[in-house]
């Protein structure tokens, strides 16, 4: 396996359907291998994502006639480059949608699929709310990817806020930590960068986070800045507020150095929390 790895994040703007969402995707990972990239990340919803009346509602196919997987598919096979599909809308057993990302190898072969388990249900403001699990199905199963340039943990976007998630893949061997988000703007804002800087902080993991950036059909703006940051957390590389192609070289060695030098990981222990006031002998 080699030790190091070109990656770049696509930083793609919010589509409303599939022909544009595959005409940007295909332009900037076309950019990114041109430059040198072994790997390349897109974004949560790079299939195409709108609004309606407060509602996410992406485009969305079965997984197996998906035209923006088969497109992406297709890419990787022909350019030999290992893919993550941040995600796309796949249609779901119960009537509402699957945000699914997915691990495509240098031949096009799914490697991996991970259903988004956390749902962005939140009201920020009186006038600015949203309610993903309305029309998205969450799934309930952490996922890890064996790749040619690590072993890759699954999550997408929401689930940036859950620490455990990401805890239990570094427990199990996770070395990157794949984010692929569409930030809204507000959240971005705010807690964007000092979330995924501590994610990898905590877990010795390099963090690849590819951004939607820009306005959203339909309502809704989301954040961009698609990150690389190393385990010590440090950025090394920054998308801004653009579409475009973000890249950075990852050393799988700074995973080890980094655990080595703070070994939380071995560090963890079982411990009971009291409830001091639930507790009568403690009064």
């Amino acid at each position: 396996m080699p030790a190091r790895c070109r990656i770049a994040c696509l930083q793609i703007r919010p589509r409303a359907d599939f022909e544009s969402a595959i005409e940007e995707a295909l332009r900037l990972a076309k950019e990114a291998v041109d430059g040198g990239a072994q790997m390349i990340a897109l974004p949560e919803y790079c299939g195409g994502l709108r609004m309606e009346e407060g509602r996410l509602a992406p485009p969305s196919a079965p997984e197996e006639s998906h035209p923006v997987l088969a497109e992406l598919r297709g890419f990787a096979a022909s350019a030999g480059v290992w893919t993550l599909v941040g995600s796309v809308a796949v249609d779901g057993p119960d009537g509402r949608l699957l945000n699914r990302s997915f691990v495509l190898d240098g031949s096009g072969e799914i490697v991996a699929r991970y259903d988004k388990i956390h749902m962005f249900d939140i009201q920020l403001s009186e006038s600015e709310w949203y309610r993903e699990s309305a029309t998205v199905s969450p799934g309930s199963v952490g996922v890890i990817a064996d790749t040619d340039f690590g072993r890759m943990g699954l999550s997408i976007c929401y689930d940036l806020r859950f620490p455990g998630l990401y805890r239990g893949m570094a427990q199990i061997g996770a070395e990157i930590l794949a984010v692929p988000a569409a930030f809204t703007k507000t959240t971005g804002m705010a807690h964007w960068h000092v979330l995924n800087r501590a994610r990898a902080i905590e877990n010795g993991c390099f963090v690849l986070a590819p951004g939607a950036a820009g306005k959203v059909a339909g309502g809704g703006e989301t954040y961009g800045h698609s990150l690389v940051v190393n385990p010590w957390g440090e950025v090394l590389a920054d998308g801004g507020d653009g579409a475009g192609v973000v890249a950075a070289e990852i050393d799988l060695a700074e995973v080890e150095s980094a655990r080595s030098r703070i070994p939380s990981l071995k560090h963890d222990w079982p411990y009971e929390i009291l409830n001091r006031l639930g507790d009568s002998e403690s009064a």
